[in-house]
């Protein structure tokens, strides 16, 4: 099986997309009231679904769904439009999570989350950065759905705990018990602090003139010594089909597949989930992304992402907020 993703279904009512977005911000004012609800809130029902499922695929078909069911909504009857349509979107996200987790069993290889091309300014937000950074996607996936659920609209969005047991389906104390319970659980397993921008850009940049010149002892420097490689390849792409380990290892590695193919092979420094990231594009088409896990000024992880169905959303920005 070479993907988790199934279909949105089709429907003439369909969501206002990101474009719809852009065009209420430079002033079109001819939406209803319903529509133009959705569109101010688009971007952040958006990071809420990607933050819970790690696939943007996914994230914008719950997008769709929750417009479908907004768009039946009395609003006359609703209170707090931002609370309600994060409602929906968690709940939607959540039943398509459990899908995903069984799915996921199945997939060949590694799975990593769907990496985003992302803007400057996320980059700025240091707490938005380290919710979408795939290191700490990769410990989202560690929790059950509901602690995800529960995490992400707390610890990210500040979510108060009524509301979120509205959207989970739990009492507050409850929710409260979980949060408590996954937060105790990520903190064990995140980095061991949130890297700032000017530290992540530097490694990075150490790490792609290394790769460029084939400098294997500068390569060396900028890894950690128990430095991990994953690569995702979803049975379509070749990667690696278990971690590699060890700075020595991954070294050769990366220094002998990407010199094999050096005449045809560009490296190019883009901003990925909040942090600076490498796209390799092979005669200029994407080929990989390479994002990367910084701790104490050394890479530990390195996540490479081939398969190609989880590159679509590399060509352009994705706007992300909190």
């Amino acid at each position: 099986m070479t993907s988790e993703r199934t279909p949105g279904k089709a429907n003439a009512a369909n969501a206002p997309t990101a474009a719809a977005t852009a065009g209420q911000v430079a002033g079109d004012t001819r939406m209803d009231p319903a529509t133009g609800a959705f569109v101010a809130h688009r971007n952040l029902l958006f990071t809420v679904a990607y933050e819970m499922l790690g696939s943007a695929a996914d994230a914008e078909d719950v997008l769709q769904e929750t417009w479908l069911r907004w768009a039946g909504v009395d609003l006359g009857e609703v209170r707090d439009q931002r609370a309600y349509l994060v409602r929906i979107t968690t709940r939607q996200a959540l039943g398509r999570l459990r899908t995903l987790s069984r799915r996921r069993e199945s997939y060949v290889g590694p799975w990593l989350p769907e990496p985003l091309l992302t803007a400057s300014d996320v980059a700025e937000d240091v707490e938005l950065a380290d919710s979408v950074s795939m290191a700490m996607l990769l410990v989202l996936e560690t929790l059950t759905p509901t602690e995800r659920a529960v995490f992400v609209l707390r610890e990210v969005f500040d979510v108060g705990y009524d509301e979120i047991g509205e959207a989970v389906g739990k009492s507050p104390a409850a929710v409260r018990q979980i949060a408590h319970r996954a937060r105790a659980h990520v903190a064990a397993r995140r980095p061991r602090r949130v890297v700032s921008p000017a530290q992540a850009k530097d490694a990075f940049e150490a790490f792609q003139r290394s790769i460029e010149t084939g400098d294997l002892q500068r390569l060396l420097d900028v890894l950690a010594p128990d430095v991990v490689l994953l690569g995702d390849g979803g049975g379509v792409k070749q990667a690696v089909l278990r971690p590699i380990v060890g700075a020595g290892k991954v070294a050769r590695l990366l220094t002998a597949g990407l010199g094999r193919i050096a005449a045809e092979v560009s490296l190019h420094p883009a901003q990925v989930n909040g942090y600076p990231a490498l796209i390799v594009r092979l005669d200029g088409a994407i080929d990989t992304v390479i994002a990367a896990r910084i701790d104490d000024g050394l890479i530990t992880r390195l996540y490479a992402v081939r398969n190609p169905e989880k590159l679509s959303h590399m060509e352009r920005e994705t706007a992300l907020r909190r």
